[in-house]
């Protein structure tokens, strides 16, 4: 049977308010989540210099970035409400500052290229989870060597499209498969998973990807109350919607069984009141009067 975890991504939804934070914490475990996930960036360090000068924009985003104090409360916290904390690290530095913090590495399908953090994060004793938007499988099989040639023994591959949001036919969810099946090779160096980083908002899109194709992971952007800085471009599902969603996969699993063809204690009593085989009368004879 397979067992997929949701992990609620809060990118820049969080305002930079501690308390606000911790309420994403809060949430992420109440609505069935196993990991909760932030970003730890800055933004001179996101962009070149000469495309921060003329892109006001991109300036913008230096209000989203996370407070490196907050990570060892919000660590905690999270670990106190029974979920794993992981961040995504957009510098270098970033590796060795959430060390202490995180239960895993996420890394975005935008640093896909750059093999030095992939370097870094493979060199820590930590699993290492990584998205592939706009990747080729070229691309996804060097940077899965590049952990392996540098120690990394647990890495989730998320299928994924960086379209914020996602159409629904652009999710190409049988991909989810093709890495399945062409990263088997590197199984004998990692243990390695497959999932699906959702920006469609689709109950049915997460559905298909975990009973057609079996993801291991779900990861999602989250929003509390549609007041965060990322909700507005439509890629951000809101708490008491994927709720329904994780309950509703998780009820499902609840249906599976052991596969024993016998009869079920609540139907036992209703074995007596089939049809004798000698009139095709309903009870069985004995037990009529």
């Amino acid at each position: 049977m397979n067992n997929t975890a949701f992990l609620a991504e809060v990118s820049s939804n969080h305002n930079r308010d501690f308390d606000r934070m911790k309420r994403f914490i809060n949430v992420a475990a109440d609505i069935g989540c196993a990991g909760v996930k932030f970003q730890l960036f800055k933004i001179d360090e996101l962009f070149d210099s000469s495309v921060l000068a003329t892109t006001p924009n991109l300036q913008k985003r230096k209000a989203w970035e996370l407070p490196e104090k907050f990570l060892p409360e919000l660590s905690k916290y999270a670990h106190e409400m029974g979920i794993k904390f992981g961040c995504t690290p957009f510098y270098l530095d970033a590796v060795d500052i959430l060390k202490p913090y995180v239960d895993f590495y996420k890394i975005a399908s935008y640093e896909i290229l750059w093999h030095d953090l992939f370097k870094k994060c493979a060199t820590v004793d930590k699993p290492i989870i990584f998205s592939t938007g706009m990747a080729t499988l070229e691309e996804i099989a060097s940077a899965i060597r590049c952990l392996a040639d540098n120690g990394c023994k647990d890495v989730t591959v998320l299928h994924c499209n960086s379209a914020y949001p996602t159409p629904i036919k652009d999710a190409n969810l049988r991909s989810i498969q093709t890495l399945r099946d062409e990263l088997s090779i590197y199984e004998r160096d990692m243990n390695i998973q497959i999932g699906w980083s959702d920006h469609t908002v689709s109950p049915g899109v997460i559905y298909r990807a975990v009973h057609k194709f079996r993801a291991n992971i779900i990861e999602f952007h989250l929003d509390l109350d549609g007041q965060g800085e990322e909700y507005t471009s439509g890629h951000c599902w809101l708490p008491e919607d994927i709720k329904i969603v994780i309950n509703n996969i998780n009820q499902g699993k609840d249906a599976d069984g052991g596969g024993e063809l016998i009869p079920s204690d609540s139907e036992l009593k209703e074995r007596d009141w089939r049809a004798d085989p000698v009139d095709g009368l309903r009870p069985l004879k004995k037990f009529r009067v």
